[in-house]
């Protein structure tokens, strides 16, 4: 009879159902290390079921609220909690719609380890980290698993930045524990591409010293108008501006004629692209490359 039973614990699956609590409700000092991760705080009568049963390690579990029909997956830290609770991030509460003290099944699974994932910013100021997928790797290392559609919270520079999961390979729930990863970012919500304004033809920044020469005095030949020989008057023509005899640019001859008070520069602007590179740039999209290996790795205790 002793036998059979325990046989019969062998074979059966943990599954049960806890209270819920955020980790701030935890006695004792803070736990940030919990808060920042996706790994829950169990009682210890769950440690000795455990060892008890045919599961699989690491110790990976469903969590479920079966009054909203949300689920998110997760791993264990510690088993120093109250008998008949359990304490989890304040994320994975909103995530499975919990408020304290609600009922919670937590149900021992196993999943496949994870060859690719993509995240979505929740706020653009995700976009100033200078290397983000070196900071989501250093903070992915507390968490066990990911669950497509959850939305993670990670912590750097004394700033949260929420993150929400869109997809998950090869299933919707993995597990991120010694594995070599790629991973992608979309646009952040609310993210706008920067218009490029159109920059204007080099030869119309172009500026001939010639036009910054002070005018020349005294006798120029040639400068006079002249008269028709029938009397009439002579047509006015926009070219004759355009077509007068400029003064000869030579660097390193003063200009006598300079009043105290007043300066000019004299200047080459560099040309700038042409059209054809400016479209170049105009098709520059921020999150259209491919995606970069992540790896994670267990933290040494």
């Amino acid at each position: 009879m002793f036998s059979l039973s325990l046989f019969n614990d062998i074979l059966r699956p943990f599954n049960t159902t806890y209270r819920c609590w955020s980790v701030s409700m935890l006695p004792g000092s803070e736990r940030e290390d919990v808060e920042r991760g996706g790994k829950i705080i169990m009682p210890p009568s769950a440690l000795d079921i455990l060892t008890r049963l045919n599961i699989n390690y690491p110790m990976l579990f469903r969590l479920t609220n079966k009054r909203s029909n949300r689920q998110t997956h997760c791993g264990v830290l510690e088993f120093i909690a109250d008998e008949e609770k359990i304490y989890i991030p304040y994320w994975m509460m909103k995530n499975l719609l919990l408020d304290e003290g609600d009922m919670v099944q937590v149900e021992s699974v196993s999943l496949e380890v994870a060859t690719f994932s993509k995240f979505q910013p929740q706020n653009s100021e995700f976009l100033d980290i200078t290397n983000p997928k070196a900071v989501l790797e250093n903070c992915l290392r507390n968490f066990a698993c990911l669950t497509a559609g959850d939305v993670i919270a990670i912590k750097y520079n004394q700033k949260v930045y929420e993150m929400c999961v869109l997809e998950t390979k090869p299933g919707n729930a993995v597990s991120i524990i010694e594995c070599d990863m790629n991973v992608e970012f979309a646009a952040p919500v609310g993210y706008q591409e920067p218009t490029h304004e159109k920059k204007p033809a080099a030869e119309d920044m172009m500026v001939d010293p010639a036009d910054l020469m002070p005018e020349p005095t005294g006798f120029i030949a040639f400068k006079g108008s002249g008269n028709r020989l029938d009397g009439k008057k002579k047509k006015d023509n926009s070219d004759d501006q355009s077509n007068q005899v400029k003064p000869v640019y030579q660097r390193g001859i003063p200009d006598y004629d300079y009043n105290i008070g007043t300066i000019q520069f004299i200047r080459n602007i560099r040309p700038v692209t042409n059209d054809k590179e400016d479209g170049n740039q105009e098709g520059f999209k921020p999150f259209a490359g491919s995606g970069s290996v992540l790896k994670t790795k267990k933290k040494k205790k």
